[in-house]
């Protein structure tokens, strides 16, 4: 006895009539829309029930920690040791979170495990204190880089990712080879490379020209050395220049930018992107400090003991990144440009 494979739209299961006569196998079409539709229904039930189980809320806030030098003996407050640096890396490993760049957070490209909370690692300044490299190309251990590599080394899944701000100064290099050499390493070991003007001056009451320049010239820096362009600008001390798009958008000659998040200096967590009160233009960063001063309740050691003992305000990811899961009382709070990834239980 022969089978015959009907050829036609979807798939065909034929089943063989067997008869004395030898007559033909008969074509039994299979319905493929409704298993299909059945197999949706279960995965979108299993997506759900994942979500409420982790308690996933990827419509909380995310601390985005601002850190500059790294250094032995500290000269300002916004200098950490090795050791507290260690220490606050620790502290987010034990806490829960998975560092990604600013370009992911702003872009909504968070893919982190499943009931975990995402934080955005970013450094000023571009200091040889946070990346050095020795003769052979190899990271100095005891830079900020180093220590994160080393971190994450011990802690798997625990990504080495940060975004670093790029002056000028470029990490203390003059000659434009070494100058490549170092934004080649950190883009091919998965750092973000971000603006963060030519002369780290104050762009409050600067014209557009002078606010372009200094913005627009570092972007052609860093794309001449590195071949990328900057998705976002960390501003700094956290000025804003009078026009805020300016630092958004702007052009110098053929040169042009467009990012898609501003950075601000430091104070509170970051909304979700995907949460109506994410502005692109004013991105807040929390400052990496101990509870001292003003910093018993505004910097780094402050926001995380308040984040932990309010987990309902945290980002806390389903473990999708196609998705935007979060409790359904939740849902005013979606951007309406994110609905279709909505995941709400």
């Amino acid at each position: 006895m022969r089978l015959r494979l009907l050829s036609g739209v979807g798939l065909i299961a034929v089943t063989a009539v067997v008869c004395g006569c030898g007559s033909e196998p008969v074509a039994k079409p299979v319905n493929n829309a409704a298993n299909t539709a059945a197999k949706l229904k279960q995965a979108k039930a299993a997506q759900l029930a994942l979500a409420a189980k982790v308690k996933a809320n990827e419509l909380g806030q995310i601390p985005v920690l601002m850190f500059h030098r790294v250094i032995k003996n500290p000269a300002t407050t916004d200098d950490r040791t090795p050791e507290q640096f260690r220490g606050d890396l620790e502290r987010l490993v034990k806490d829960g979170y998975v560092p990604i760049t600013a370009a992911e957070y702003v872009t909504g490209k968070i893919d982190i495990p499943a009931g975990k909370h995402a934080v955005v690692l970013t450094f000023d300044d571009s200091s040889p204190s946070q990346l050095t490299l020795d003769e052979m190309g190899n990271l100095a251990p005891d830079t900020a880089i180093g220590i994160l590599k080393d971190v994450a080394a011990k802690n798997p899944g625990f990504r080495p990712v940060a975004t670093m701000y790029i002056t000028r100064d470029m990490f203390g290099k003059t000659v434009r080879d070494e100058q490549a050499q170092m934004l080649l390493w950190l883009k091919d070991n998965g750092f973000d490379l971000g603006n963060h003007t030519r002369d780290h001056i104050n762009l409050r009451g600067r014209s557009q020209k002078e606010v372009e320049e200094q913005i627009a010239t570092v972007q052609t820096m860093i794309s001449s050395l590195a071949f990328v362009k900057p998705v976002t600008i960390a501003l700094p001390y956290g000025n804003q220049p009078h026009n805020k798009k300016w630092a958004m958008h702007g052009k110098l000659g053929d040169v042009t930018y467009d990012h898609k998040g501003v950075f601000l200096a430091g104070y509170t967590p970051a909304p979700a992107p995907f949460s109506k009160s994410f502005d692109p233009l004013g991105i807040p960063r929390i400052r990496a400090m101990d509870k001292k001063g003003d910093c018993k309740q505004f910097c780094s050691v402050a926001w995380l003991d308040w984040l932990k003992n309010n987990p309902d305000m945290r980002y806390t990811s389903d473990g999708d990144p196609l998705t935007v899961a979060f409790p359904k009382f939740k849902n005013p709070f979606l951007r309406t440009s994110f609905t279709s990834r909505a995941l709400a239980y």
